[in-house]
């Protein structure tokens, strides 16, 4: 999570959220049995668990109706995580891990949450038009913190999916958020209330995507 005594928006200036290989999946996704020996190796037995589930919610959840995606990738992820911040996780200031490093050691912080949801829902086949990586001021925490935003059509208003609250709540019912900036694979928003925003360039502006495609296409843990 960003810490409090940064400038929130000055952050934008090293994130860069991804890409994905041409297709139409993502190929880093595809869990192979030496995948899952490296992650049990590595992580232990129950590692290997969380990325087994993760595989059949791709299975399970790819006809499903948007709506129904949301909300099991929203559960998924919230209830096979646990928040912890990056200084202790990852002993260091910011990281941002892959969704199988994420998964792999069962915690993240916020951050970490949101870009697993953004991409597992991304291979489900929810077009990445209509989400966002949002970065918003928790009211009730006083601290930054990160959540993704799903807009079922450009001008609704955005369902959030969350790791403080298990429930999906439009953003006019997250009265304790409030909205500083969004991005997905192709832009980059500065927040408006809670709609969608303006939209100020493309997230290839944002230069953190290296480090994290790197790490996610050639060295996933």
């Amino acid at each position: 999570m960003p810490r409090p005594h940064r400038p929130i928006f000055a952050q934008t200036i090293i994130f860069y959220i991804c890409l994905m290989m041409a297709g139409s999946t993502l190929g880093w996704i595809e869990l192979t049995a030496e995948i899952l020996t490296q992650a049990k190796h590595k992580y232990g037995e129950q590692a290997q668990r969380r990325l087994i589930r993760w595989q059949n919610l791709l299975t399970s959840a790819k006809n499903l109706p948007e709506k129904d995606k949301l909300k099991q990738v929203n559960d998924f992820f919230n209830l096979n995580a646990l928040f912890i911040d990056d200084i202790i996780h990852w002993k260091t200031e910011d990281y941002w891990a892959t969704p199988l490093e994420f998964l792999a050691t069962g915690a993240g912080d916020c951050e970490d949450f949101a870009i697993a949801k953004y991409f597992t829902l991304q291979e489900l086949g929810v077009d990445e038009s209509k989400m966002r990586i949002t970065y918003v001021k928790s009211l009730r925490l006083n601290q930054p913190h990160m959540v993704l935003t799903f807009f079922a059509s450009p001008k609704s208003v955005p369902e959030v999916l969350d790791n403080l609250t298990p429930e999906i709540k439009p953003a006019t019912q997250r009265s304790d958020l409030l909205p500083v900036y969004s991005f997905n694979g192709t832009g980059l928003w500065t927040a408006k209330a809670r709609t969608a925003g303006n939209r100020v360039g493309s997230s290839n502006r944002l230069s953190l995507w290296t480090e994290l495609q790197d790490r996610m296409l050639k060295n996933p843990f």
